[in-house]
């Protein structure tokens, strides 16, 4: 290894480590807690018909810039959504992090990569809202969809995202059930209250993370198959699919609940995490 690649990774480790850094990523937990619970609410708004705003991440950050200082709010969700991209991108680069948080199997890592694009694409997201250049068509599942099955090969690339979709529910169904979740917290700094508490909405909102990205990649396979864009659906469209079901108010207020939990344990996260 040359010199150069050497003080590479010692100015990456030492950025890995930076206050900054943690700050920002803790930050990132609290952004990711409000945009979960602000979708859960949408869809509460949704099965009560009492709303038409799309219940998926667009719709939450244009929610909340449209409450009092959203501006300001949205802002702040959009630097956190950006640092808790930088963050997992450094587990993906060096396995953990200074506190031991992350996972340094090579398969831990490629999580962590997916989900670093996945929030960096949400941080994108917040920042066209903000500067009024976001379009909700162009950035829709049908038009991507629409877009991807035109190219070669396109057909195994949509199907290969839904069961990608279908792989990350699985997992999360995994860290719910087991509360595997809970290795990545300081639950030794926990009250028995508070880890009876935690524990609890961190299986109830995992769990809900499952129906709602097995939905996506179940409608994202079923657009390969039937090569129809128009069946490619993201979280707005799944929640909308729970609606219409019978007894689907009622499972959707589940959900939805379930969503707003996620989001409470993403906020208590930003306190507990191990970074």
């Amino acid at each position: 290894m040359s010199s150069a690649q050497v003080d590479a990774r010692a100015a990456g480790r030492s950025a890995a480590r930076s206050p900054a850094l943690e700050a920002l990523t803790r930050l990132g937990f609290v952004a990711r807690g409000v945009i979960y619970g602000t979708i859960g609410l949408l869809a509460i708004q949704l099965a009560r018909h009492a709303s038409s705003r799309p219940s998926d991440q667009r719709g939450a950050m244009e929610k909340i810039q449209h409450q009092p200082f959203g501006h300001g709010l949205l802002i702040a969700v959009a630097i956190g959504l950006g640092g808790y991209a930088l963050w997992r991108f450094v587990q993906a680069g060096y396995g953990t992090g200074p506190e031991g948080g992350g996972d340094s199997s090579v398969m831990g890592r490629m999580v962590a990569l997916g989900s670093g694009i996945a929030y960096l694409a949400m941080c994108a997201l917040a920042a066209s809202i903000l500067l009024g250049t976001s379009s909700r068509k162009s950035s829709s599942p049908h038009h991507s969809a629409a877009g991807v099955l035109g190219w070669p090969g396109g057909r195994y690339l949509v199907a290969g995202a839904g069961v990608l979709f279908i792989c990350v529910a699985l997992y999360q169904a995994y860290k719910g059930v087991t509360k595997r979740f809970l290795k990545d917290d300081k639950t030794e700094q926990m009250g028995p209250r508070v880890k009876q508490i935690f524990t609890a909405i961190g299986v109830v909102g995992h769990l809900a993370r499952t129906v709602a990205f097995g939905l996506i990649g179940i409608f994202a396979l079923k657009a390969a198959i039937d090569y129809s864009p128009k069946k490619a659906v993201g979280l707005d469209g799944a929640l909308a699919t729970i609606a219409r079901q019978s007894y689907g108010q009622g499972l959707l207020v589940v959900v939805a609940a379930g969503l707003i939990a996620f989001g409470l344990y993403s906020i208590a996260d930003a306190r507990y995490r191990r970074i």
